[in-house]
């Protein structure tokens, strides 16, 4: 693509991020600060660097992201989907190892109510027979 400015939508649980992508030297910013500082646990930013490191593109593109809802831990699974949907429209031919690796695909997982006369979605009160 021209410029590189595909902004790409990811979602993960409640959490929904804009990836958008330039020419650079593979600076990650993410809500206008560092993604190192926004996302305190290495394995939150493992997750973000994921396709980047399977393409061997982490330092060819700058990348801001927004990222709303959720939490930490959606919010940078919605950020791999996001930058995994750009880099798909940035080059035709990245399609095939990100895909092969499953980053292109939503994981749909969500978490289910709580129903009326249960604990929880799914624990029971105790059941006594006597």
């Amino acid at each position: 693509m021209k410029g590189y400015d595909a902004g790409k939508i990811g979602r993960r649980k409640t959490s929904v991020a804009r990836a958008y992508a330039k020419a650079g030297s593979g600076n990650i910013m993410v809500n206008g600060m560092s993604y190192d500082k926004y996302f305190g646990r290495e394995t939150l930013r493992m997750i973000i660097r994921q396709p980047l490191e399977t393409l061997e593109v982490l330092n060819k593109f700058d990348w801001n992201i927004n990222v709303v809802g959720g939490g930490k831990s959606g919010q940078a699974g919605a950020c791999r989907h996001a930058i995994s949907r750009t880099l798909n429209d940035i080059d035709p031919d990245y399609r095939k190892p990100i895909k092969a690796k499953g980053f292109l695909t939503r994981d749909s997982r969500e978490v289910e109510r709580k129903k009326f006369g249960r604990h929880k979605a799914r624990k029971r009160p105790q059941f006594s027979k006597r």
